[in-house]
């Protein structure tokens, strides 16, 4: 099945009512599913364009700051990117305390968040040791392939 062809199903179901559908074609099998848990009815909205907040120099703590967006300086901040299309999630149960918060210390490979996609949960891991300088997405918000979803200091730069 052509990449068209899937794009195509894919645009059917989410504009249809059906929740799932699946198709064996040539031995394959697709399987295409809404996510269940929205409110019926009632389509999600769209994830709003991220806007990155401006740090000062030697500003590595955001608590109580605020500045003008188009004033960020990410010279030396790693990104933690989201790997796909989903919602992100703070921490691994609603009650649970959040996996990082602004200021913590984290470890390459360590889990920072996680993305739920179609019913899974996808652990989210850093890519290098670190401080978390910024979370730019808030608890249960959806998230696009590639959108910046933390940005740490490296360890080198501590």
């Amino acid at each position: 099945m052509r990449n068209e062809d899937l794009r195509e199903l894919i645009r059917m179901v989410e504009e249809s009512d059906i929740e799932e559908i699946e198709i064996s074609h040539w031995g394959k099998k697709v399987r295409i599913s809404k996510k269940s848990h929205a409110v019926a009815g009632a389509p999600a909205p769209p994830a709003p364009p991220v806007a990155v907040p401006s740090l000062g120099a030697s500003d590595t703590s955001m608590e109580g700051k605020s500045a003008p967006d188009d004033e960020m300086d990410i010279t030396g901040l790693v990104p933690v990117q989201s790997p796909m299309v989903g919602t992100f999630y703070a921490a691994p149960a609603p009650d649970a305390d959040p996996y990082v918060r602004p200021g913590d210390t984290v470890h390459s490979d360590q889990v920072v968040c996680i993305v739920e996609a179609m019913k899974l949960m996808n652990e989210i891991r850093a890519e290098t040791d670190g401080r978390v300088v910024r979370i730019l997405v808030e608890n249960g918000e959806p998230v696009e392939f590639g959108q910046t979803l933390m940005l740490l200091t490296p360890a080198q730069s501590l």
